[in-house]
């Protein structure tokens, strides 16, 4: 069917339901007809995400009915055993997301394929957790983190708490693919489908398991117990699924003076008090700050929707709230459980960290200063999960933590996705141990860590080219990077050259290159002689290419003075390339 058939197909026939037909009824205009049925909604690696309307290709009941359909068609391959299994599937604070979820337990149940439902929003952490604790096959969280409002998704984990690998993806693809009819999809009745066993209500059970581990991962308990309660926290969950998990971590440790944002603390489909609900944009932090300067608070936190991502905002010395980047958050919790597990003899020899090539370097000098090895991978936490995973299974290094610089991070064994209650627990434990043993705040942390490596500062710039058109500049963006002898960046030696898609590094001195063992990603990155780098991607979400920015110099005015340069002459080179 062409997307006219479809579009009558989808207005006319009564399997969909009089909500969804009379939304289409209102649908006139040629373009967004065919916007919403000219294909199906992209199931890329990870999952869905998309705008929640009629269509499809759009986020509805329907679509989620066909996807979860190819999955358990999937899981009904590894027999009995696998469907007995089952899937866990958890949903954050969005418009739909409960539906959602019911939808896709209770067609999982058709299939004969057990299905674990939280009773509740739940972290997408806890849902990594719940997979692994369940020994569950695979997993769903109904959600689209900390995008705006109208989208909502579906993210798709396997047996071992990470997403999906690319060959189930690509299996799960190929039976969506395979029925065309969206008639006949009909979920199994609620009643029914708890009668059977295959769908069991989950909840606090999980949560007590859960919060168990987070709280193992406390270095200094005892301290936490006898001064957490004089750390002053502010925190929001941005109408989202860390609240009751976060607090509840937070106060069983022992930090009792946590103030919730009143206005942000219950979900809200329509996250009225923000643009939208990420905790990287300062605007979701106004309402926490003005209660913080109320409290003269220490800290300030804010999780996102599906609470995987933290941002945290500190008092500077002049009393001022400073909010920190995703880099300066990896390298503060990077430096704090290294020195401390060094300073408590439990840092084992072969101890690692992992963070993405777009992330930081100072954490890779901090590594080096406690002995400790780094892995860098591509951008996106899975890779970060999968390298844990191999680590695991070779016994060759003994994971520490983890973190990209879009604020996510991760440490224990017990998850295999970014996980913002984690955070948030060691963020707060390192705030209590700095200011009650060594009288510092981590703003001072950060600024000795600054001292003692050098100056690290870091920014990122992205290009909307949307369409067809934006696809092929973004490729000409990136045949003429990669084919030009490019030196230097604004003034700045380039000391090595890595192209990820070809596989290959060029030193810039010498000429000579050497292999890239990390999986073929298009990805540029220039390294420059003394620290830092550029990289450019395009986006594997968005119709944007993203500009990686990372400075190192003696001090913050220079660092400064040289990301001016080096951002203002790569962003003239990517006028130039356009405007030929």
């Amino acid at each position: 069917m062409n997307f006219q058939d479809r579009y009558r197909f989808w207005s006319e026939n009564s399997y969909f339901d009089e909500e969804i037909r009379q939304e289409l009824g209102q649908v006139i205009e040629p373009q967004e007809i065919k916007d919403r049925f000219y294909t199906d909604l992209e199931f890329g690696t990870g999952g869905l995400r998309g705008i929640m309307a009629a269509g499809t290709n759009r986020m509805n009941k329907y679509v989620i009915r066909k996807v979860t359909q190819g999955l358990a068609e999937c899981v009904c391959d590894q027999g009995p055993e696998g469907m007995k299994r089952g899937v866990v599937i958890a949903y954050d604070s969005r418009k739909y997301s409960p539906e959602f979820a019911l939808e896709a337990a209770l067609i999982l149940a058709r299939n004969g394929v057990k299905a674990y439902l939280f009773d509740a929003l739940r972290p997408t952490p806890e849902l990594s957790f719940a997979v692994r604790q369940l020994h569950a096959l695979a997993g769903i969280v109904v959600t689209a983190s900390h995008n705006p409002k109208a989208y909502n998704g579906y993210k798709l984990y396997w047996e071992d708490g990470g997403q999906v690998p690319p060959e189930h993806a690509d299996q799960i693809l190929a039976r969506i693919k395979a029925r065309e009819d969206w008639i006949g999809l009909e979920p199994m009745p609620l009643e029914a489908a708890k009668a059977s066993g295959l769908l069991e209500i989950i909840g606090e059970e999980i949560d007590q398991l859960y919060l168990a581990q987070v709280l193992e991962l406390a270095l200094h308990p005892e301290l936490d117990r006898e001064k957490g309660g004089e750390l002053r926290i502010i925190y929001t969950p941005l109408h989202g699924a860390g609240n009751i998990l976060v607090r509840r971590a937070l106060a069983e440790l022992g930090f009792s003076s946590v103030t919730v944002v009143p206005e942000q603390e219950l979900p809200d489909q329509e996250f009225t008090t923000v643009p939208y609900p990420n905790p990287e944009i300062p605007a979701t932090f106004e309402l926490a700050r003005k209660y913080g300067t109320q409290i003269q608070a220490d800290l300030l936190l804010a999780t996102d929707p599906d609470a995987d991502r933290l941002g945290v905002v500190l008092r500077d010395p002049q009393g001022d709230f400073t909010q920190l980047t995703g880099n300066q958050i990896g390298v503060l919790l990077t430096y704090y459980i290294l020195s401390q597990k060094k300073a408590l003899g439990i840092l084992p020899g072969n101890a690692t960290i992992i963070k993405t090539v777009a992330s930081t370097d100072l954490a890779d000098e901090v590594a080096r200063y406690f002995h400790v090895r780094v892995e860098n991978v591509l951008t996106g936490f899975k890779f970060i999960a999968e390298k844990e995973k191999e680590m695991e299974e070779s016994g060759w290094g003994t994971f520490q933590f983890g973190f990209e610089e879009s604020y996510g991070y991760l440490a224990g064994d017990f998850v295999r996705d970014k996980d913002a209650v984690i955070a948030s627990v060691l963020l707060a434990e390192a705030a209590i141990y700095y200011q009650q043993v060594e009288g510092r705040n981590l703003f001072n942390v950060l600024e000795s860590i600054y001292q003692q490596f050098g100056y690290y500062l870091e920014d990122q710039e992205s290009l909307t080219l949307e369409g067809i058109q934006g696809k092929e500049e973004m490729a000409k963006i990136m045949d003429s990077l990669r084919q030009e002898e490019i030196r230097e960046l604004g003034g700045t030696k380039i000391k090595k050259f890595d192209d990820y898609e070809q596989r290959i590094g060029k030193d810039s001195s010498t000429g000579l290159t050497y292999p890239l063992t990390l999986p073929r990603s298009n990805v540029l990155r220039f390294s420059f002689h003394g620290g830092g780098f550029v990289m450019v991607r395009p986006s594997g979400t968005e119709p944007k290419i993203k500009f990686y920015f990372s400075i190192k110099s003696n001090t913050l005015s220079e660092a400064e003075d040289t990301l001016h340069k080096i951002k203002a002459d790569v962003m003239r080179r990517i006028a130039r390339i356009r405007s030929v």
